[in-house]
């Protein structure tokens, strides 16, 4: 069932690919969806590792509604995503963790699916960052920076960064559209 109001959103980013993946996710649930990207800080490595990927999340929240605070931006919702590598299933892999707050301060927070890195580039992209790693495997490319991410590369052409924003936020969603798990 979709809510037939303006949503005016914030999203902690100015990637396309990230701001199209939260829309789609959206726009499953709202009818009408304002969406603005507004870069701001995570406060956590370049390249995120265990709990600061859903720390960094919440950093751009956090840092994205003060700066809306400061310039008298109104929004319903600000989100943020953060993508980075963790090893708490015991084998290391890829996750973007989604955050999603509303003005009242109520957070939901959701996962993507995952991906698995090889142990052999493991150390790589923690002591640089994956963006390097792929660039360093794959011809470096605007598109896949912007668009559909090194996971477009590695499903060859299944899944893309909007992709896996969009289930990241659709995630996050579920205590918003479900009024009794809050």
């Amino acid at each position: 069932m979709k809510v037939s109001i303006i949503m005016k959103v914030l999203i902690a980013t100015k990637n396309q690919g990230k701001i199209e993946g939260a829309k789609r996710a959206l726009l499953n649930y709202f009818d009408n969806i304002e969406i603005d990207g507004i870069p701001v800080e995570s406060n956590v490595s370049e390249q995120p590792v265990n709990n600061d990927i859903y720390i960094g999340a919440k950093n751009r929240v956090k840092n994205l509604k003060a700066y809306a605070q400061e310039n008298n931006i109104e929004a319903d919702l600000f989100l943020a995503i953060e993508s980075g590598i963790n090893n708490s299933l015991g084998r290391w892999l890829i996750t973007n963790i989604a955050v999603i707050e509303n003005n009242s301060g109520f957070e939901s927070y959701g996962t993507s699916p995952s991906f698995p890195v090889p142990e052999n580039l493991v150390n790589d992209i923690i002591d640089t960052d994956l963006s390097q790693v792929m660039n360093k495997l794959f011809v470096k490319d605007d598109e896949r920076h912007n668009k559909g991410g090194g996971i477009q590369l590695l499903t060859h052409d299944k899944v893309s960064r909007i992709d896996l924003t969009e289930m990241a936020f659709i995630m996050a969603l579920t205590k918003y559209i479900n009024s009794n798990w809050r």
